[in-house]
């Protein structure tokens, strides 16, 4: 192995460490971060995430709570909640766990989520901002890949990155942030022709696209960072989108899985869920404020 393994667990333990300062800052002026967790029907899929949140919201210095509807909960019932929640100036964000049973689409949920508190970043709103270059509550794994390369000794300016997978919610945004930093960026996808001839040109790989193995060391420009996103079960084992041997031996840094883009994903999580919790302060401190 010639590549330097990036250490996702440190990254995500040095943005905890800020974040719950600025956390303790808030509490100190009366607006301590809270996270309100929603989950519907059999919870066992989402429980582990549930569980990994909470504790690192303890971490960060943000209140959890785990609420579970029944799986007989209508659309109607659920977005009801939702409005409560968003009128709640004690609850500052709300995740919205996955899987949903079928009669509840996730993106409707997404949508009636306010945006001040979307610390998930997929409202529609939060994403577009991405396309004007004012990122705020941003998509968690999307700003935690971006944040991931930003660590590394390379210049944004002018580099040339390659984004494997264009997800709503991972590969469209990992452009926009990646263009907004002044790289130059090739997006590709399940049409593009020749993926290979796009990757081995690029200074930096992101793939997000769930096929493991998918991306080999012959894809990749020697000395080129890879950021893996993928996240599947092959054996019982957790591995990524890319062959780790083959791409380890060719990159100049790779991100493991699990380790690395992963734990990152969480702690901006609480960064958002923190962001959000002063922008809303200062929302309600403009909107109330008496006049002079």
């Amino acid at each position: 192995m010639t590549a330097t393994l990036i250490d996702g667990k440190a990254i995500a333990a040095r943005m905890r460490g800020e974040t719950l300062l600025e956390a303790q800052a808030l509490t100190d002026a009366g607006w301590t971060p809270k996270l309100v967790s929603i989950s519907v029907g059999d919870v066992a899929a989402a429980e582990l995430y549930v569980r990994n949140q909470k504790r690192q919201a303890q971490d960060a210095g943000v209140g959890f709570e785990a609420r579970n509807y029944p799986e007989s909960i209508s659309l109607e019932q659920l977005t009801g909640v939702l409005a409560g929640l968003n009128a709640d100036p004690r609850v500052n964000g709300i995740i919205i766990q996955r899987p949903l049973p079928a009669h509840i689409p996730v993106k409707a949920l997404q949508k009636a989520v306010h945006p001040l508190k979307d610390v998930e970043g997929m409202h529609p709103a939060s994403i577009g901002n991405i396309v004007y270059n004012d990122l705020a509550l941003g998509p968690c794994t999307a700003v935690a890949a971006v944040e991931i390369l930003k660590t590394l000794p390379l210049t944004l300016e002018g580099l040339d990155v390659c984004v494997i997978g264009h997800s709503e919610i991972v590969g469209k945004p990992i452009a926009f942030l990646m263009m907004g930093l002044g790289a130059t960026v090739t997006v590709c996808h399940h049409m593009t022709r020749q993926v290979a001839v796009h990757s081995r040109a690029a200074d930096a790989v992101f793939v997000a696209v769930g096929k493991p193995g998918l991306v080999t060391g012959a894809m990749l420009k020697p000395g080129s960072a890879l950021i893996d996103i993928g996240i599947n079960r092959v054996d019982g084992k957790t591995v990524g989108d890319a062959d780790f041997e083959s791409c380890s031996k060719v990159a100049g840094w790779i991100t493991p899985v699990p380790g690395g883009v992963g734990p990152v994903t969480v702690a901006t999580l609480m960064k958002n869920a923190v962001l959000a919790t002063r922008m809303q302060m200062d929302h309600y401190r403009s909107a109330f404020a008496a006049a002079s």
